[in-house]
């Protein structure tokens, strides 16, 4: 887990180191235990790291080949690299370290583009290739490691952060009006390749793309879910769905043991984590180490779930430590938290996350998260009125969306309008997923776009901002895939995560299986009131944002005239989300 920089020139110049370092600098959080440059002509690499697999300098990066001359920047971990290894060093590869880094490699020069079909894990990483002249980039199959490019007149640079990339830039970045209808209507959701600036984009989710010297880019999608069933999936029992489920599961929280640290758990007390804490002990996982975060009580609504997490704790023998919160500390810490966020996300739980982080940061390095569960095991509310929906947009539209097209435009300057494109976007990727019934399509587009740009995102920036790797079990390419071929009735039974439950009685107490669904609840960031309200209306009052304009100033008064009661259907605050989008404004473009 570490943080990649780069710059890619066209116009016969070098590339410059130094605005790779001010990249790579930028990202200091993301690799604290080493950083190293190279400059290769019309590329140059950066890369900082957090060192987990082979702590050698052997295992250095940017990392080159002496025999093809190709050099590597890489963020993430590859679960299976022993037995890639295996298979490279059968086929003749020499290795000078025990790292996945030099497996990424090898595995490009022995197979090419198609070495990210045999990788099991999260990456993104760029490789150039002096004798093919070209520098490949490549990102993940569920995107849990970012990859944001930005193109200048002359050269296009890549880096793990946007603000890395607008810490480099000559340019100023705009709005870019897609990505705040996004933003704005699909619950802060901007699918890649947009981002909430014009010029930045994102490689999206299980994307390969080669880069010449002329600047001509291929981009290629190398995977994609499908969720339809297979012949003969509609004859296979419950019993044998739970069987096959908890096979992959274990499998996956087998693999994230890999490395040379200690891995912990970060255990919010629900089914996933729950699941995963004792699927550890059950592998004889010993001396495990469990964190848990919580806040004040506000309205009634309580801020932790440490009575569930001491119930795991305690049935496992856990080393468990409970992280308190008090408000003030909250408030204390949130423009650190903007600070951390790569695109602006208004979960109130991100705050949760970062805190969360920075206490774990101090016991160990790796963390195993239960992230993904709901999107895959059908977990959400909205999913049972999916099942056989006569109308899916509207009906998604209508549980998950924050505001309709009426509302924006109610909300946002008319400069800042590019028609209905959220809509115009689900009824696009309802068309074109691989699936067949409703509920299908709406948890092809989550896994494959909400849960990319919300949970993972929110996971990867939290954590990173202290320099912990956190790894996501139920987002193995294997689970996933398997889940999506259990029928729908399988999966949103007894309150959603059916087959999950079913298989984690076998494991787990039945107290935190048949619980209320939870969350990090995060009463302060909701209930906007005191200081939590303060920053709120200095943010959207500020001479900034009003010269910025992005937003109409009576639906700006609106919301401050009763704070408590302008909530999206999914229970966020409409204010909270227009002052954070402000707030990561002023922090990362004019700041």
């Amino acid at each position: 887990m570490c943080g990649i920089a780069g710059e890619i020139r066209f116009d016969q110049q070098p590339a410059s180191k130094q605005r790779v370092a001010l990249m790579s600098e930028k990202m200091k959080s993301r690799g604290p235990d080493d950083h190293g440059l190279v400059e290769r002509g019309w590329v140059a690499f950066g890369h900082r790291r957090l060192k987990i697999v082979d702590l050698s300098d052997r295992a250095a990066q940017p990392m080159t080949d002496e025999t093809s001359g190709c050099c590597i920047v890489f963020n993430g971990c590859i679960y299976n690299h022993n037995e890639l290894r295996a298979e490279l060093g059968k086929l003749g590869h020499p290795f000078r370290s025990r790292s996945d880094t030099e497996v990424i490699l090898r595995a490009y020069i022995e197979w090419g583009k198609d070495c990210v079909d045999r990788f099991n894990g999260m990456f993104a990483f760029a490789i150039h290739d002096p004798g093919k002249d070209h520098v490949f980039l490549a990102r993940d199959r569920l995107g849990i490691k970012p990859l944001y490019l930005q193109r200048e007149k002359n050269c296009i640079r890549f880096a793990s952060s946007l603000p890395a990339l607008v810490a480099a830039s000559k340019q100023t970045s705009s709005i870019d009006a897609v990505g705040l209808h996004h933003y704005m209507s699909f619950h802060s959701v901007v699918p890649a390749p947009r981002t909430i600036l014009a010029d930045v984009r994102k490689l999206p989710p299980a994307s390969r793309v080669m880069i010449d010297r002329k600047g001509c880019e291929a981009v290629e999608t190398w995977w994609k879910p499908s969720f339809r069933r297979q012949p003969g999936d509609d004859q296979v029992s419950f019993e044998e769905w739970r069987e096959r489920t908890a096979e992959v599961l274990n499998k996956a929280v087998r693999r994230r043991l890999t490395g040379d640290v200690p891995v912990g758990v970060l255990l919010s007390g629900g089914l996933d984590s729950s699941l995963i804490v004792g699927l550890l002990a059950k592998h004889g996982q010993q001396g495990l180490q469990t964190f848990s975060v919580g806040f004040e009580t506000r309205e009634n609504e309580e801020g932790d779930e440490f009575r569930y997490s001491d119930i795991i704790a305690e049935r496992f023998d856990t080393e468990h430590h409970q992280i308190r919160v008090p408000s003030g500390e909250l408030l204390k810490h949130l423009p650190d938290c903007i600070d951390a966020m790569s695109e602006p996300m208004v979960s109130h739980d991100n705050i949760a996350f970062y805190l969360l982080s920075k206490a774990v940061s101090e016991h160990v390095k790796v963390v195993q998260s239960g992230q993904g569960a709901d999107e895959i095991f059908a977990g959400y509310h909205w999913y049972p009125p999916m099942m056989d929906s006569a109308e899916p947009v509207a009906d998604y539209e209508a549980v998950f969306f924050d505001r309709d097209h009426a509302e924006y435009q109610r909300a946002v300057n008319a400069a800042f309008d590019p028609g209905d494109a959220s809509s115009a976007f689900i009824r696009q990727h309802f068309a074109l997923a691989d699936a067949e019934r409703p509920i299908d399509m709406a948890m092809h587009l989550d896994t494959s776009i909400m849960l990319v740009e919300d949970p993972v995102k929110r996971v990867d920036n939290m954590t990173m901002a202290w320099g912990l790797e956190a790894r996501v079990p139920f987002l193995d390419h294997e689970v996933v895939e398997l889940a999506a071929r259990i029928p729908p009735g399988f999966k949103v039974d007894g309150g959603g995560k059916y087959v999950l439950k079913e298989l984690a009685r076998k494991v787990i107490p039945a107290e935190v299986i048949d619980r209320p669904k939870g969350y990090f609840p995060v009463p302060e960031l909701k209930y906007l009131s005191g200081g939590s309200l303060e920053f709120v209306k200095d943010t959207l009052n500020s001479r900034t944002a009003g010269e910025r304009g992005l937003f109409r100033r009576p639906y700006i008064d609106e919301l401050l005239d009763a704070p408590h009661e302008h909530l999206t259907p999914l229970r966020g605050s409409k204010l909270w989300q227009v002052a954070l989008l402000e707030a990561w404004l002023q922090q990362h473009l004019d700041g």
